[in-house]
């Protein structure tokens, strides 16, 4: 069985990051897809936005907090994990659906500080490679290097 789900979206609000009392870090991102449908027979044109939850953790919270602002385009590979909860004041049961990311990448170039993307981008982050750095050992994979221009590739 395979449960993997794949966005490129564009990050809806600032991350919101935070650290659990075990001191490891966590960030939430709301990334909205859009799909733009066109109806040949009535010309019509029109568009679905979907927004999706997604969950980083360690390593990844902190490439978010850095990185990933409100508006950037982001890349996602991660699973769908559901929750389900009793709020305590009502009594009432909620329920939510997330992306558990496995790997982000970010697109369009790094924000810089007057707010416009550079051409620079910061190496992705996967689930694998944040975790073992977090607890100090080091992965035998590093993040490939893409050539700078079209002259560069291999073929």
């Amino acid at each position: 069985m395979v449960n993997k789900v794949i966005l490129i979206g564009n990050v809806g609000a600032e991350p919101e990051v935070r650290a659990l009392e075990t001191g490891v870090k966590m960030a939430r991102l709301r990334i909205a897809t859009t799909e733009r449908i066109y109806n040949a027979s009535t010309g019509e044109k029109r568009e679905h936005t979907e927004w999706h939850t997604v969950v980083l953790w360690r390593g990844q919270a902190d490439f978010a907090e850095k990185y990933i602002h409100k508006g950037s385009q982001v890349y996602v590979e991660g699973k769908i994990r559901s929750r389900e909860w009793t709020e305590e004041a009502t009594g009432n049961k909620r329920y939510a659906i997330e992306i558990l990311a496995d790997e982000i990448r970010l697109l369009g170039g790094q924000r810089r500080n007057d707010g416009h993307y550079g051409d620079q981008r910061p190496q992705p982050q996967t689930q694998a490679a944040a975790q073992p750095a977090q607890q100090g050992m080091q992965t035998g994979t590093a993040a490939p290097q893409l050539p700078k221009d079209a002259d560069d590739l291999p073929f």
